[in-house]
């Protein structure tokens, strides 16, 4: 079972750049899909983005495509979420999220993280 704790998070402003990272522990890291997720105060919890086990594909969210870039390491058993451009729309609770299969739906992901808050003032 994979356990997963995400940090990176904090206080920018807008038009900054953050790097969230979520680290996982257990042996199944390489096997599983991954995803970021965020969810504002009085929202609905929305697909970020998302990655192949393998690497070989990335999925985002038309919000962030060209802003945020996901990437892992699965020698390090981490994987990454570069934000770039923030604004204060991104402001969130920005969640990791690991499953079977490659998806952008949230309930094809089966494990998930605490979460690391974001804030990005104007």
């Amino acid at each position: 079972q994979v356990q997963l704790v995400e940090s990176g998070g904090g206080l920018v402003q807008a038009g900054d750049s953050l790097r969230l990272s979520c680290e996982a522990s257990g042996r199944t890291f390489s096997r599983k899909a991954m995803g970021w997720f965020r969810q504002a105060p009085g929202k609905e919890r929305e697909f970020v983005a998302a990655i192949t086990a393998s690497d070989s594909s990335t999925a985002y969210s038309d919000l962030v495509r060209g802003r945020f870039t996901i990437s892992r390491d699965n020698a390090k058993n981490t994987m990454y979420l570069q934000m770039n451009s923030l604004k204060p729309e991104d402001t969130a609770l920005y969640y990791c999220a690991a499953g079977s299969s490659y998806s952008t739906r949230r309930s094809n992901y089966d494990t998930w993280g605490q979460g690391t808050q974001v804030t990005v003032s104007s």
